[in-house]
């Protein structure tokens, strides 16, 4: 089988060949690129299928294919096949993710932050009586993490695996047109966006959160205080409705059998819906279903489109691959992909860490500002820093705003 034809700048480092593409780690065990790997031709989620069906048509048994797909919708996404997969138990050690100390900047500061999400409020209330207003939009910040030396993906991705509540994962990243340097995206998310095993999949959305407490009185309030929180269960409904308005041409059957309840990892709660259903057709691939759904409420907004401009718009920065879906699909069309949240982008020495919150009518600014700053909480502790340093960050610049 000839390798596609590429540009080279699509295609990752030697080092990130050698290290494996994609890599993914949770409750279900360990699945790594393994060997003989090759690059699945890149394109947008209109022509996913025709591709995906080519790479497995030229590859032996056993084959898989994982890797990312984008935010954006109408950018190419990055997966390779691998012919021989590597299969084990989860993985998790507390190795150094970076040598030496490590120092946090400031790339979105919490003051554009709250500017971004008082304009979506604006644009939410003057369309609240237009013919499909913007229901729901899910915005992002940066920060930045500078390491003395290179950060190593690994470490970082078994730093992260050390909470058994998420899938830890590491996806290789075309490499700039501009540089030549190895681009990772690395991970722990607690958000199963698509799993399939034969004809049976399901899907867990997470939407209302609310940061945990070492206190073991101040985080059974939190806990309930997101349950009771009228705000969080409307942003939550509209996720699992447009999930099950997604799935259901697919599906002899789907529900929720569980209803809504509430999940946690070591620093957030939040509200979580099982969603569960039986495929008319079971041979449909894994990563069709995902890319279906993608990108759901719970990162994008409702409507889809319009949320999605407005977060061109409102980002400072380009979330590339970030909100995404990372993931894997074997020959059988079984497979897992997760939406690609608390996640970081490495390149040499420097990661650029992601966190978003859901902004609903009724959002206060300044309490989305700190539910961003208290998702950033894990992935600070992977690289060595506290895990409140981005509320202490954000807390030093209102200072400096009042004093100046």
């Amino acid at each position: 089988m000839d390798q596609p034809l590429c540009n080279m700048h699509e295609f990752p480092a030697a080092e990130q060949v050698a290290a494996g593409p994609f890599s993914f780690s949770g409750p279900g065990g360990r699945l790594a690129a393994g060997h003989e790997l090759r690059p699945v031709d890149r394109g947008r989620a209109d022509s996913l299928d025709v591709r995906v069906a080519e790479a497995f048509r030229c590859s032996r048994p056993g084959a898989v294919i994982g890797g990312a797909l984008p935010f954006r919708r109408m950018d190419d996404d990055f997966l390779w096949c691998s012919q021989r997969p590597e299969y084990g138990p989860a993985t998790a050690g507390p190795d150094d993710c970076a040598s030496g100390e490590a120092v946090l900047q400031t790339e979105t500061s919490s003051r554009l932050y709250g500017e971004a999400v008082s304009e979506a409020l604006r644009v939410m209330d003057r369309e609240r009586t237009g013919r499909d207003p913007l229901r729901k939009i899910v915005l992002a910040r940066t920060l930045a993490v500078i390491a003395p030396d290179r950060i190593a993906p690994d470490p970082l991705m078994a730093r992260l695996g050390e909470d058994p509540s998420v899938t830890a994962f590491k996806v290789a990243l075309p490499a700039r047109s501009d540089s030549a340097a190895a681009r990772w995206l690395v991970g722990a998310t607690p958000e199963l966006l698509l799993e399939k095993r034969a004809g049976r999949i399901q899907s867990y959305p997470l939407a209302g959160s609310a940061r945990r407490s070492h206190d073991p009185v101040s985080d059974a309030e939190a806990c309930s205080n997101l349950a009771r929180s009228e705000k969080d269960r409307r942003e939550h409904a509209m996720v699992v409705e447009y999930i099950l308005d997604t799935l259901s041409p697919w599906c002899r059957n789907l529900g929720c059998p569980e209803g809504t309840g509430l999940t946690c990892t070591r620093s957030m709660w939040h509200l979580g819906t099982r969603i569960v259903g039986d495929l008319k057709n079971d041979t449909v691939p894994s990563v069709i279903l995902a890319s279906a759904l993608h990108p759901t409420p719970a990162v994008c907004g409702l409507p889809r489109d319009r949320a999605a401009a407005l977060i061109d718009r409102l980002e400072p920065v380009s979330r590339d691959f970030y909100a995404g879906v990372v993931g894997w699909c074997n020959q059988r069309g079984d497979g897992a992909w997760q939406v690609a949240i608390r996640c970081a982008e490495l390149s040499g020495n420097r990661a650029r860490l992601f966190a978003g919150a859901g902004i609903v009518p009724g959002s206060d600014p300044d309490s989305e500002t700190a539910e961003t700053g208290s998702k950033f909480a894990a992935l600070l502790r992977a690289f060595g820093l506290p895990g409140d340093a981005a509320l202490e960050l954000d807390a030093s610049a209102r200072l400096e705003e009042i004093g100046a």
